[in-house]
């Protein structure tokens, strides 16, 4: 997906977001969202996947503000809340189907969308819509997929998740290769993040995505080598949250891609042909 008119709106309004999560001085956040906007009118119509647009936005407003991190603090409570909701739930949990909607309800844990409000509740949010079920279900044509994984992930909290369900897949005998953010954007899970959540005891590897690039989604002209030979040997990708769908869409892959995820935005939503808010584990296969 490349970004749309209606795009532009939410993406200023996380810059603005994001800069007063680590700044208190106006002036300087005004200085901020006024650099962003100037530079996403002068890159506005590249045509590259939205992700990578974001990104550029992103890391303008964090070198304004002079701070590469800011959603620290959320993302500490974000994979503390969902610690507390994975062992209140996890015994629930059984099924391949199982595990991948526990994982995509956790994909909510999401700052990236101004249309898109996390709970201040997630164990309550989580026993609602795990009773609400998948709204899109392709996991039983997935099974056979998976042999080799490789696993994209998208934010913290829902990472906790992600680890249960790359565990399940481990178990089955499946070799999952992770990646994650190769630096701090949004609240997107880095390495840091995954070894928090104990997934390297499940996984051959954890790769970043860039090499040390504060980068959204899937971008091929980022991506290190390990993680092109990983995709070229791959059987299957797993793809979580609306980043990694909005630039896997625009790339062709070696193999089968699943897109694990809920639908937190319109442009997304009218994309897939769903209603936002809609619970999805989407298969392509061509």
């Amino acid at each position: 997906m490349q970004l749309l008119d209606t795009c532009f709106n939410c993406l200023m309004s996380r810059v603005e977001f994001e800069c007063r999560l680590s700044c208190k001085d106006d002036c300087i956040v005004e200085q901020a969202v006024n650099e962003c906007q100037l530079l996403l009118r002068q890159i506005w119509r590249e045509q590259v996947p939205a992700p990578h647009i974001s990104s550029r936005i992103h890391r303008c407003a964090y070198c304004t503000i002079n701070d590469p991190n800011p959603y620290r603090s959320l993302k500490e409570m974000n994979n503390q809340e969902a610690l507390e909701a994975a062992e209140a739930m996890k015994g629930e949990l059984t099924t391949f189907r199982d595990y991948c909607l526990a994982a995509i309800i956790a994909n909510t844990l999401d700052y990236g969308s101004a249309e898109h409000q996390v709970t201040d509740d997630f164990l309550n949010f989580f026993r609602q819509e795990y009773e609400k079920g998948l709204s899109i279900d392709d996991t039983l044509a997935m099974e056979k997929y998976l042999d080799r994984v490789v696993y994209f992930c998208d934010n913290c909290g829902e990472i906790i998740f992600d680890s249960l369900l790359i565990q399940y897949l481990n178990n089955r005998g499946a070799d999952v290769t992770v990646v994650v953010r190769g630096a701090p954007i949004i609240n997107d899970a880095t390495v840091e993040d995954a070894l928090f959540a104990g997934i390297d005891q499940h996984c051959t590897k954890i790769l970043p995505n860039t090499t040390g690039i504060a980068e959204l989604g899937y971008y091929p002209p980022y991506l290190p080598e390990e993680v092109r030979e990983a995709l070229q040997s791959a059987t299957l990708v797993i793809s979580k949250g609306m980043a990694n769908y909005e630039s896997f869409s625009e790339f062709p892959l070696p193999c089968p891609v699943v897109y694990l995820m809920s639908v937190k935005c319109q442009p997304v939503a009218d994309a897939i042909g769903v209603p936002k808010g809609s619970r999805i584990a989407l298969l392509r296969t061509e």
